[in-house]
């Protein structure tokens, strides 16, 4: 049985913990803010971009540009967005899950990686699948040429065939205590053109091949970015979400422990006056 002074240590371990888990999910509010605001100032941003290209390549009538075509997915590349560090629910191994449920239904020997995030490196490194390249400490400082480094090694890769598809694992911010993991398809790029409704007939200057042909790799830049600030704003909230929920438990314990602390006291005092009481009848 636990003594007063086993007791009274827990009591002192556990709110020190309580304190840690709450400034951790105050620093997670204060970036969830910031992360918040650049993923939903890059939406429309990406959105539009999208719609460009459709309204391009449905103009031209062709997909022939290198970034559109098609190939027998015979060698496949995930790039799997996870977090640097943990503490944040089951932000990390949702997405681990969903990659490799992803991987499963396809060829083992046909598969390459592209971890982003320290979690996803230490898991996959451990397993028998080529990892092409990785990417660690990203969203330290997050910017848009970091995204747009990692983009034209994808591009290069899949122009020069060594790869004929390129998907993307990650979760996608919907709320504070919702984040949808996605796995998305960045190369070839979906040809998704034929929902495009306009009917205006615009005049380029230059022609819209040249227009095209410039803009899709700044497409996949930017889609990148958007997948990696969609990452790091769900991260944050997933974070905040766990220290909260850490920071209750933690003083539901404390609870428990001081009533049971109470208890025990009350109890050591009461056989204490037993004790004196016996002693004084057994004198008289």
């Amino acid at each position: 049985m636990a003594t007063l002074r086993d007791i009274r240590r827990r009591i002192r371990s556990v709110e020190s913990t309580q304190k840690i888990t709450r400034a951790m999910k105050l620093v997670a509010a204060a970036k969830l803010r910031r992360a918040q605001e650049r993923i939903i100032e890059a939406r429309p941003y990406a959105l539009k971009m999208g719609e460009l290209v459709a309204t391009l390549a449905r103009a031209l009538g062709e997909d022939k540009h290198p970034l559109l075509m098609r190939r027998e997915s015979t060698r496949k590349l995930y790039v799997v967005v996870t977090a640097d560090k943990g503490l944040c629910g089951a932000f990390n191994s949702n997405i681990i899950r969903a990659a490799m449920n992803a991987m499963r239904e396809r060829n083992w020997n046909s598969v390459e990686l592209l971890p982003i995030g320290r979690k996803a490196l230490d898991y996959f490194k451990r397993r028998p699948i080529p990892i092409r390249r990785e990417a660690t400490q990203v969203f330290q400082a997050l910017s848009l040429g970091t995204a747009q480094e990692i983009a034209r090694t994808l591009i290069a890769d899949f122009v020069e065939e060594k790869v004929d598809a390129v998907y993307a694992v990650y979760n996608e911010f919907k709320s504070i205590i919702a984040q949808n993991v996605r796995v998305e398809r960045l190369l070839p790029i979906e040809r998704d053109w034929e929902k495009a409704t306009t009917e205006v007939d615009y005049l380029y200057e230059p022609d819209p091949r040249q227009i095209l042909s410039g803009l899709l790799p700044k497409h996949i830049e930017f889609q990148l970015y958007r997948i990696l600030l969609e990452s790091a704003a769900a991260e944050q909230g997933a974070r905040m979400t766990a220290m909260e929920a850490a920071t209750k438990n933690a003083s539901e314990m404390i609870d428990h422990l001081t009533l049971t602390y109470n208890r025990i006291r009350q109890a050591s005092i009461t056989k204490e006056i037993i004790e004196i009481v016996s002693g004084a009848a057994a004198a008289g």
